[in-house]
């Protein structure tokens, strides 16, 4: 059965640079919001302050799905069973689903797509993560 045959070594190495990819755009985009945040409503005074943004802030809850798919595929990457070739293939689509950038998608989408305009380093980095999941 296929679904329950462990990923080849590409596989497993293709998750795990995916994620690093993830993890530097995703502190690209925090960045980048903490920018449009403070022009905005003022500048945030401490890294405190700004956790706390990201974590309570309506502004950053887009930003929240990338942050939760980090952390899937760092569960299954260290889940004390085997990974499946079924689970690593449903986390390589569910990155691809989660990153595509429509201008007139869903406000998610929408503030994605402004950062990948506004900023050429997230611009790169998108083009990257989709080479990657293909």
């Amino acid at each position: 059965m296929s679904s329950n045959r462990l990923p080849s070594k590409a596989t497993f190495q293709h998750l795990r640079e995916l994620r690093g990819l993830l993890l530097q755009l995703h502190k690209a985009l925090l960045e980048s919001e903490r920018v449009e945040y403070e022009r905005f409503n003022g500048p945030v005074q401490s890294r405190g302050e700004f956790f706390q943004l990201v974590i309570g802030h309506e502004w950053f809850n887009w930003l929240r799905p990338i942050s939760q798919y980090i952390v899937q595929i760092d569960e299954a990457m260290s889940a004390k069973e085997p990974m499946t070739l079924s689970t690593a293939n449903a986390l390589l689509d569910d990155g691809r689903s989660l990153l595509h950038s429509l201008q007139a998608g869903t406000p998610s989408e929408q503030r994605y797509h402004q950062a990948i305009q506004r900023d050429p380093e997230i611009a790169s980095m998108h083009a990257e993560v989709l080479k990657l999941l293909g």
